[in-house]
């Protein structure tokens, strides 16, 4: 009976430190408490959904686009997809994301899970940074 109560301890230990808390925001996203490891954007791009590249032009705020990382143009509306499908978009100085399109809710720690399997997140000067899942 220890043994059994040992290893159920330990398991349930392992599983919380491994897989951290799941915690559902107001979006209906699971975020996990326990972070990546989000290092500073050398060149400051994400992937958005369809293979393209976006950028962030910190003096005023407006989300540009690149299908080949070299020709850039203002991304339509401001808006990106994440992984999930979910619109992101900057307004009123902050991050927002929708289901839908209609109805909008603040991101979370600003951190969204790009495309391309990395977590990307913005501080509050607008910096990008980022980490492999």
């Amino acid at each position: 009976m220890k043994k059994v109560i040992l290893l159920t301890s330990a398991l349930s230990l392992f599983s919380l430190a491994y897989a951290g808390e799941k915690i559902t925001n107001t979006v209906g996203t699971e975020t996990t408490v326990n972070d990546p490891k989000f290092e500073k954007s050398k060149d400051g791009t994400w992937v958005g959904s369809h293979n393209t590249w976006y950028k962030l032009n910190t003096k005023d705020a407006s989300v540009w686009s690149s299908t080949d990382g070299k020709k850039w143009e203002a991304a339509k509306d401001g808006m990106w997809q994440d992984k999930e499908g979910k619109w992101l978009k900057i307004g009123e100085k902050k991050l927002w994301w929708s289901k839908d399109g209609k109805e909008w809710a603040e991101v979370p720690e600003w951190k969204w899970h790009g495309a391309d399997g990395v977590w990307n997140k913005f501080d509050h000067e607008w910096n990008l940074w980022v980490a492999k899942a």
